[in-house]
């Protein structure tokens, strides 16, 4: 029965199921008679659902403080509060070499709103856009609802998943309207150096497209290359950066995102151009106003130590895994992660009796051993797995454990 399943839920991934969608369909497939196991998630990123992993008091007392105040009960301007814009347009600029400003910052109700913003935005008819494979597959259904045609480019994981850039500029034509980079990366935890960022951003200039920067990871670097945001280009190519609180702050359930227009020599800053953009944002429900509200005192009065905190745990729940995956044989690691809270591991199936491929491995994994692991296919990569380690150690090694005894199950016998 789960196989029909498995074959089923193959067909829909490539275009139609979202990541959230397919945990979902993974969750209903543990064995519910089998009461011993709780279930250990390694495929969602959210991070929230562990202890080790939580917020600093702060950022709840700055809700908390707006909240009671009284003052943000009512409709905040479709664009944000200017406050909220002004303070992340401050924050942003820390690490560029020319200032933004409250104008080149739209709120969203998260990144994955900002994603449809910027892919709407600039769609129109005969329009491509060039997305990583792999990579984070809201891209593909936001294309898709456009009338976008996507292009992938693949990433190397020979090099450290980076870009392959002749692919792309073999991929553009007259119609490409954006290159999407994804960094640090979602799934591969990759983190791009400031010489290969360059190189992109020469690609781009040379093709005359946009670069779409999700940095919805910005600063969970804890490898040897530190985080470098695309808009340190935005004078030579037009950047649009795409970013939240979720992933560095740990408050993903709060939807505070934001689409921001890194370009200092003005293109899209054209009187047509910043009209259609706000009244796109007519149209859209952003955050609840006192969540907007809190983020100045968010960005200003949190720590670097909770920053290092965060850092310090990711850096060590990665090793952890890369540890427990040299024991599982039909699992490779190519690049060890430098960043973000994902990684991407090959799956040998050739080494397994009964396993016909990457979804059929975690639709049996779920089942038989109650974990959780998000198939390659549905980040593009087939016979891959992504595995999530923002997850307690001690839920971490539980899990790589019962996927080896997994593996020694199903192991074909020579």
């Amino acid at each position: 029965m789960e196989n029909e399943a498995s074959v089923n839920h193959e067909a829909k991934t490539a275009s139609t199921i979202t990541i959230k969608g397919i945990l979902s369909l993974l969750m209903q497939s543990v064995d519910a008679n089998d009461g011993d196991k709780r279930v250990i998630s390694l495929g969602m990123g959210d991070p929230t659902i562990y202890s080790c992993f939580h917020t600093t008091d702060v950022v709840q007392e700055a809700v908390v403080d707006t909240l009671q105040s009284q003052k943000f009960n009512g409709y905040a301007p479709t664009v944000g509060l200017l406050q909220t814009r002004r303070a992340i347009a401050e924050y942003l600029s820390r690490d560029l070499p020319y200032k933004l400003t409250s104008d080149d910052v739209f709120i969203t109700s998260g990144c994955t709103q900002a994603i449809d913003v910027s892919v709407a935005m600039l769609a129109h008819p005969g329009a491509n856009i060039l997305l990583p494979r792999p990579g984070f597959p809201i891209y593909d259904l936001c294309a898709a609802f456009r009338q976008v045609e996507v292009r992938h480019y693949d990433l190397l994981p020979e090099r450290g998943w980076e870009v392959d850039l002749e692919a792309i500029e073999s991929l553009a034509d007259q119609n490409t309207i954006a290159l999407v980079i994804i960094n640090p990366g979602n799934p591969c935890g990759n983190v791009y150096s400031y010489n290969h960022l360059k190189k992109i951003a020469e690609t781009a200039k040379k093709l005359g497209t946009v670069v779409i920067a999700d940095e919805v990871y910005g600063h969970l670097a804890f490898g040897s290359n530190p985080f470098v945001p695309m808009g340190v280009f935005g004078s030579d190519i037009p950047i649009i950066t795409l970013g939240s609180l979720s992933k560095r702050w740990i408050v993903p359930g709060w939807r505070l995102g934001w689409f921001v227009t890194n370009d200092p020599c003005g293109t899209f800053r054209k009187p047509k151009v910043v009209e259609r953009i706000k009244k796109y944002f007519d149209i859209l429900g952003g955050p609840a106003t006192f969540i907007q509200a809190a983020v100045p005192r968010i960005i200003t009065e949190t720590e670097e130590g909770f920053f290092r905190k965060t850092l310090n745990m990711l850096k060590h729940t990665s090793d952890v895994c890369c540890k427990e995956i040299k024991d599982i044989p039909c699992i490779f690691c190519p690049h060890k992660p430098d960043g973000s809270m994902a990684m991407m591991v090959k799956l040998n199936v050739s080494l397994l009796d009964d396993i016909s491929d990457d979804i059929d491995f975690c639709f049996k994994v779920a089942k038989e051993e109650a974990v959780i692991v998000l198939p390659g296919t549905a980040v593009g990569l087939k016979d891959w797995l992504r595995i999530t380690f923002a997850v307690d150690p001690s839920a971490l090694e539980e899990a790589m454990k019962r996927i080896k005894g997994f593996y020694q199950r199903h192991a074909k016998k020579w």
